[in-house]
């Protein structure tokens, strides 16, 4: 089984894959979620062991060493990384793979045969770019699985192809639920098919979100009339007029009366 815990790549200002966790079985397909490429990309590279994560944790079974993973596990058609170039022939491109495979798994370099038995006889003439969405799939996942040591599939972004999920993944289904070689298989999309029911994550689910600031709740508004109740209109003072103004008494009830008195009895007690 593949478990991923918290799995997470720096980048060069944002993470380049935002903290995820996932697991998957033999004999189990799993859809990942994710809207950029780039992100799509260094989950597939950190799942099959070919990128080291920042942090969290990744284990195959009761390994979490990243070279055994590697061993075990097969990256197909990653944008960049391992894609087949357009210009190159089936023939050339299944010639090279082979090569790949260790030696004692392999048998001869020779193409020919190797397209006969898997089948792909009517397509060994064509470039790359001319194969249909749903027949490089296969092609790309039967020359990853010519080595028997593969038991984990990571397949990188097979609906940039076709927007149609039938040209990727009936493919991945069968290969996940044979029963005479079980796989993990897990596809990297970019949204998950309408009608899929199965297993699915999405990029990022484990990305812990600080509360905002701003949330917390806002003090109670004092209605206007417990206002009033609460703190009594000051009366308004007539400012004085004579020298020592500055040392009037401050406004009370009884202050308020004598503001509404005539201003000239108010200069005579200040004489006073």
């Amino acid at each position: 089984m593949l478990s991923v815990q918290q799995l997470q790549i720096n980048g060069r200002r944002d993470d380049l894959l935002p903290a995820t966790s996932l697991q998957v079985r033999r004999g189990e397909l799993l859809l990942v979620a994710g809207e950029g490429q780039d992100q799509r990309t260094a989950l597939a590279l950190a799942l099959s062991g070919r990128m080291k994560p920042s942090n969290g944790v990744l284990s195959w079974d009761t390994t979490t060493k990243t070279k055994k993973i590697r061993l075990v596990s097969a990256l197909v058609d990653s944008p960049g990384v391992n894609e087949p170039e357009q210009h190159l022939s089936v023939r050339d491109l299944v010639t090279e793979d082979l090569s790949l495979i260790p030696r004692r798994y392999r048998g001869a370099l020779l193409s020919k045969p190797w397209l006969k038995v898997n089948s792909f006889e009517d397509i060994a003439g064509l470039w790359i770019e001319q194969i249909p969405a749903a027949r490089r799939l296969e092609l790309l996942t039967a020359l990853a699985l010519a080595d028997p040591a593969t038991d984990l599939l990571v397949v990188d972004s097979p609906d940039r192809h076709s927007a149609d999920p039938a040209a990727w993944l009936p493919r991945l289904e069968a290969l996940a639920s044979d029963a005479g070689r079980p796989l993990a298989v897990v596809a990297v999309v970019g949204a998950l098919p309408g009608n899929w029911t199965g297993a699915a994550a999405v990029i990022g689910n484990s990305v812990s979100h600080p509360p905002e600031p701003g949330t917390e709740p806002a003090p109670a508004l004092v209605k206007p009339a417990q206002t009033a109740a609460a703190q009594p209109e000051p009366a308004t003072v007539v400012e004085p007029k004579a020298k020592h103004a500055a040392h009037a008494a401050p406004t009370t009830p009884a202050a308020s009366t004598a503001a509404a008195q005539p201003e000239s009895e108010n200069l005579q007690r200040t004489a006073k």
